[in-house]
């Protein structure tokens, strides 16, 4: 049996009382930040090799079911805001398509030829890179779809929670992220999913920094979708360029983006 359906540690859970059980669980959570830096080699590789490739003009692709999918997606639906990058640059894909990001999509997850035939509807090609997520390492949809793309030459990665799966011998940059049993038995969207979550933070803002999307902490490129975003930009302008908060706005307004204001200043 997988490490991640294997029997929690805990039992008769519900003879716990609301402190027990909410203690019982922060313990356990506890763990996986300790299992993410052990994977830290693994994912420097991925990194690294990711950058290389959209250097170039590749793109990000993420693909998995249920939870694994939806992470991605929330990963990459983050990235046009937070960095100013367009659309589609770094996609989510999940099993069942948009349906299934509110509502289970059933047996999607067993289809290995759809993740293949969703990423072609993209047009991807050798610049891309795909990264497979399944908590398991056995989801079919997830495995199908990344050796059919290193099969036609895309980069390949993924990030599951067990050791030595199907889909980590299918491509080229595995992470492994070894949390252990869930608090409830097979809730993988528990550890597991919080190991994925801290995963593409750190390879979603590391690509990010490397593509030059980041100066000194600052996030310059980020779209100034509302009052608090253009209140940030406009702190931001300031502090780069010691100047009041009036002129700093002036400037944001004037150039549209913190990295083009304080260019435009300093011109």
């Amino acid at each position: 049996m997988s490490i991640t359906e294997s029997s929690s540690y805990y039992e008769d859970l519900e003879k716990m009382s609301v402190l027990d059980l909410l203690t019982n669980i922060n313990n356990e959570d506890k763990k996986v930040p300790i299992a993410v830096e052990k994977a830290i080699p693994q994912i420097e590789k991925l990194v690294t090799a990711i950058v290389a490739r959209m250097k170039r003009g590749g793109r990000l692709f993420y693909i998995g079911a249920g939870t694994s999918g939806r992470l991605g997606i929330v990963d990459a639906s983050e990235c046009p805001p937070t960095y100013g990058v367009p659309h589609g640059l770094v996609v989510g894909i999940i099993a069942g398509g948009d349906t299934a990001i509110r509502k289970a999509v059933e047996f999607a997850e067993d289809d290995e030829m759809q993740a293949w035939k969703d990423l072609q509807e993209h047009l991807v090609n050798e610049d891309d890179t795909v990264i497979g997520i399944a908590a398991s390492g056995r989801t079919p949809y997830v495995i199908g779809g990344v050796r059919d793309a290193r099969k036609n030459g895309l980069l390949t990665g993924c990030i599951t929670c067990n050791p030595a799966t199907k889909l980590a011998e299918s491509v080229e940059f595995p992470v492994e992220v070894i949390v252990g049993p869930e608090f409830v038995t097979g809730s993988t969207r528990m550890k597991s999913g919080t190991a994925q979550k801290l995963v593409l933070n750190m390879i979603s803002t590391s690509v990010m920094v490397q593509l030059g999307r980041v100066k000194g902490n600052r996030m310059v490129d980020m779209q100034l979708s509302n009052n608090k975003l253009v209140d940030r930009g406009t702190r931001m302008v300031m502090e780069a360029l010691e100047i009041p908060y009036e002129q700093a706005s002036q400037l944001l307004e004037k150039y549209g983006s913190v990295r083009k204001a304080i260019d435009g200043y300093r011109k």
